[in-house]
């Protein structure tokens, strides 16, 4: 039998069609084919200059997208689909793997499933480590295969508080002991060093300071703001 074709390899260098705009989308947003030989796939293609202007983040939102994929892989976690940073039909931009998921499915509804609940776990965790500044419910997706996948992190990693996002119901629990491990790996090894092409290095560092901050602290945040949600929520 033929190997299975490397989804990165795909990403980064098959030939790219665009098959049609992605809707809902802030930014500009496409649906692509990627064809490398025999193989194919489909993929989400962000392009840089099909970005709008944010006062709080610099240009380059294709870029955290990647850094994103970059830190789940490091840890072991697999949330994020695979991403890569290349140049496509319009400029360079970020590709990443498309979900075959239940789009009826976001976090409001995956959380009445209790058997869910760890991978949300995972996911409440990842966000505290990127500083994710817009987890949406629309942004988790339940795959064909089960996996609950963390999507659209363009706006993360930012040095500054800025977290936003849904994931608050496990506010308060202790974070379960297999993802301090993790975390204690991370503080121990530093930054990985693939987020050191995407991200400045106070970025980088800063991933293992919250890392820390959660060892420490050892259960999940509660807002009690109440303001520290995203909109629209979904």
């Amino acid at each position: 039998m033929p190997a299975e074709p490397d989804p990165l390899g795909l990403l980064a260098e098959g030939d790219m069609d665009v098959v049609g705009r992605m809707p809902w989308s802030s930014n500009a947003t496409f649906l692509v084919d990627l064809r490398l030989g025999d193989a194919t796939t489909r993929a989400v293609y962000k392009p840089v200059r099909g970005e709008r202007p944010l006062w709080d983040f610099p240009p380059g939102l294709h870029r955290r997208e990647a850094a994103a994929f970059e830190l789940s892989v490091a840890l072991g976690w697999g949330i994020v689909p695979p991403t890569v940073v290349r140049d496509g039909t319009l400029g360079e931009g970020s590709v990443q793997l498309f979900v075959d998921a239940d789009f009826e499915q976001h976090y409001f509804t995956l959380y009445e499933d209790d058997g869910l609940h760890p991978q949300l776990r995972r996911i409440c965790v990842f966000d505290l480590l990127m500083n994710n500044t817009d987890r949406k419910s629309g942004h988790c997706l339940l795959g064909t295969d089960g996996r609950v996948w963390a999507i659209d992190n363009g706006l993360c990693f930012s040095t500054e508080p800025k977290l936003r996002t849904v994931i608050w119901e496990f506010g308060g629990e202790e974070v379960p002991a297999e993802l301090l491990d993790d975390l204690t790996r991370l503080v121990e090894c530093g930054p990985p060093p693939a987020l050191g092409g995407l991200l400045d290095d106070d970025e980088c560092e800063m991933v293992v300071r919250r890392a820390a901050a959660v060892l420490r602290q050892g259960v999940f945040p509660i807002d009690t703001t109440g303001r520290r949600y995203p909109w629209p929520l979904v």
